[in-house]
């Protein structure tokens, strides 16, 4: 029926004729719709459930009409499709143009990509300069070759599909081939990292075998969306690592140079929503297909996990989970995975449909920004457990997941797990994890300089190559792909993290806040096989605490001082390297409480596998305690923020004695923290009298 089609006033025979080249209108519509939508997808699963942009995306938009039905069947979120339908903008209506424009400041990528307030991004400009300058620096690492096959994937927030119109014609434009958009456009960091190692042609593939080489990610990881609020923009290289120096120092010199940009004139958007297998030719030599978001990610996962295991434990009396998306991208993931592989209740998850403001929360998983979770995991904003509610009463198993969804929280029944703990938990337990018991074990595992020495303890016990590298997961990615990019030592499988809440494997090149999740959910699995059907479950607690009995604990903690005035974080920072680093030590008296600075270093790294050279990694206060432990405190300035700046002070000490192992991190390291602020004037300077966040 032409009028369901059209609801408007119908079009004439002749022109449907016309514009679409059909002889009939019955063969228009109905080759139209069939194409765009093959019949056996008409049922299928559901997208992430999100609204579509305002903007109605059809390339042609004579035939705006016919693409708007599509809103009456479900769009596709599952297995890729078989078959597609390819449209394309009139010759005469779209063209390549190169836009004249000149450098902008402040485009020098962090530890992790740009970072600045959305209004920066939304600049006039802004986005087409930064992103041309990646596209040249990618072609010139690609030996002066245009590149082929490019991913392109948001975390949800405010300006997510604006920004990825303005890429995806920027790409086209440059000549790209292959431009690869999840449905929705919504895509966790890891699953691109994912898709970059594993998709080929069919939607398919196993790890190495992907075709892309590369993915521009647009995220600002763990910081707050919305209007006011942060945005950023990485870039992952064809082993689907995060960017290296050299790339993202190239880049920026480029954005200090650049004159013009290519795009694409008079071209409709893409429609993100599209059913999966829908492609958009934006010009002759360039198409725009619509992904998969998940297939590529859980054949990961499922490389890694026995997920028929998990769901048998899953369903044990006893356990039950909560796990937070805080709406930003590892939501859908979180449904997909934990929900309709590992048979979880829907009442498992909170916060898991994505927002673009992320329902106005700050998306980190930690004590502060997870509060609601902390407190159904029955804890308090310091991490110790709440005396008034009984453990048995609560989850066995607590997590959370940031924006982009690559970090993770994790706690036990009234008991949080510090990410340097977990990460060393995880090691010495290697043998509950299939991707590592089915090699006999790991062949490395790395921490960032910040991060404790828990997992060292446990790598020297157990006989595996340890290494501790400037904070950034692209150094980890050097070591991960030591055989795969230098023909080096193969680390794999290979295990690291870092202390701001990030845990991955060699399965991606990226932290993996799900897989942390499955890792101990495997864990818990292992530790029960011998538990009879009705007793209590060995939990996290249980875990844990053993563990220290059998290392020892690093008591860990970390104040977040945010938004601190640059200058005066830099003079911060200067102090120290002037009466400490460069100064000498033996001159500083020892606290009131037996506290004596032995020696202070600023952390510099040789890279192992390619031999790049990282120095002003942070500052390192070296202690001795009253007991005669050590004890360190670290302090470096945050490279992921958008503006001010933030200083970063870790604390950590080792305790042996298993009777001191249940106090309070904060209580614990309360002491050394005073000793250390009151030597750098942390107040005096900044004008902070108590940390933004202690972790």
């Amino acid at each position: 029926d032409i009028n369901q089609i059209y609801p408007q006033r119908p079009p004439t025979i002749s022109t449907i004729r016309d514009k679409m080249k059909f002889a009939t209108a019955t063969t228009a519509i109905a080759a139209a719709i069939f194409a765009v939508i093959p019949p056996s997808e008409a049922f299928a699963r559901p997208s992430f459930g999100l609204s579509r942009s305002s903007k109605v995306a059809s390339v042609n938009n004579h035939h705006d009409a016919i693409f708007q039905s599509m809103s009456h069947f479900p769009s596709r979120g599952g297995a890729t499709s078989s078959s597609s339908m390819t449209m394309s903008t009139e010759a005469s209506t779209a063209a390549v143009v190169a836009i004249p424009t000149a450098p902008i400041e402040g485009m020098k990528p962090g530890t992790s990509g740009l970072r600045k307030k959305v209004e920066v991004w939304m600049g006039e400009h802004y986005v087409e300069n930064f992103i041309q300058s990646l596209v040249d620096t990618a072609v010139d690492a690609n030996g002066g070759k245009m590149l082929d096959t490019i991913v392109v994937a948001g975390d949800g927030r405010y300006y997510n599909n604006e920004a990825i119109q303005a890429i995806a014609r920027l790409l086209a434009a440059n000549g790209i081939s292959n431009i690869w958009i999840p449905q929705n456009g919504i895509m966790s960091t890891p699953a691109v990292s994912a898709v970059i190692r594993r998709r080929t042609t069919d939607g398919t593939g196993k790890d190495g075998e992907g075709l892309a080489q590369g993915g521009i990610q647009l995220t600002a990881s763990h910081n707050p969306g919305g209007p006011g609020e942060d945005f950023g923009i990485k870039y992952n290289e064809g082993l689907g690592q995060p960017a290296g120096e050299e790339f993202t120092d190239a880049l920026y010199e480029k954005t200090l140079k650049i004159s013009s940009y290519k795009t694409i004139s008079n071209s409709a958007d893409v429609d993100l929503a599209a059913p999966v297998g829908t492609q958009y030719q934006l010009t002759p030599t360039s198409t725009v297909t619509i992904i998969d978001p998940y297939q590529n990610y859980l054949e990961a996962l499922k490389s890694c996990f026995d997920f028929e295991a998990l769901r048998k434990f899953g369903a044990r009396e006893g356990f039950s989970m909560v796990f937070d998306g805080m709406h930003g991208a590892g939501g859908p993931f979180a449904q997909r995975v934990l929900v309709e592989e590992l048979g979880l209740p829907e009442s498992s998850l909170m916060r898991c449909n994505p927002l673009s403001d992320f329902g106005k929360c700050h998306p980190d998983p930690n004590l502060t920004y997870a509060s609601e979770l902390v407190k159904k995991m029955g804890l308090q904003s310091d991490g110790s457990a709440d005396p008034s509610l009984e453990s048995s009463t609560l989850p066995a198993l607590g997590a959370a997941n940031d924006g982009d969804g690559d970090r993770n929280l994790i706690a036990g029944a009234g008991f949080f797990v510090t990410p340097s703990d977990s990460m060393a938990l995880i090691c010495d337990n290697w043998e509950s994890i299939p991707q590592f018991a089915s090699v006999g074990g790991l062949n490395g595992v790395a921490r960032s300089m910040p991060s404790s020495a828990a997992l060292d303890v446990v790598a020297e016990a157990r006989n595996i190559p340890c290494f501790v590298t400037p904070t950034g997961w692209k150094f980890f990615g050097n070591l991960m792909s030591s055989k795969e990019s230098f023909d080096g030592k193969d680390y794999g499988p290979f295990l690291c993290g870092e202390e701001s809440f990030g845990t991955g494997s060699d399965h991606v090149r990226e932290k993996d806040g799900l897989w942390a999740v499955l890792a101990w959910m495997s864990i818990l699995s292992k530790a029960n096989e011998g538990v009879a059907d009705g007793e209590a479950l060995v939990g996290v607690k249980d875990i844990v605490t053993s563990h220290w009995a059998k290392y020892g604990r690093h008591f860990y903690c970390r104040y977040d001082y945010e938004g601190v005035d640059s200058d005066a974080a830099n003079q911060v920072m200067d102090a120290i390297r002037e009466n400490f680093v460069n100064g000498d030590t033996s001159l500083v008296e020892a606290s009131d409480s037996g506290i004596k600075l032995v020696d202070a270093v600023e952390f510099s790294y040789t890279d192992p596998v390619d031999g790049s050279k990282t120095s002003n990694q942070g500052l390192i206060l070296n202690f001795q305690l009253s007991s005669g432990d050590p004890a360190r405190v670290v302090f470096r300035l945050s490279g992921t923020g958008s503006a001010g700046a933030t200083v970063r002070m870790y604390l950590e000490q080792y305790e042996k004695d298993t009777s001191k192992h249940d106090i309070s991190a904060p209580v614990a390291l309360k002491d050394l923290a005073e000793e250390a602020l009151r030597l750098v004037q942390m107040e005096k300077t900044t004008g902070r009298d108590a940390p933004t966040v202690i972790t």
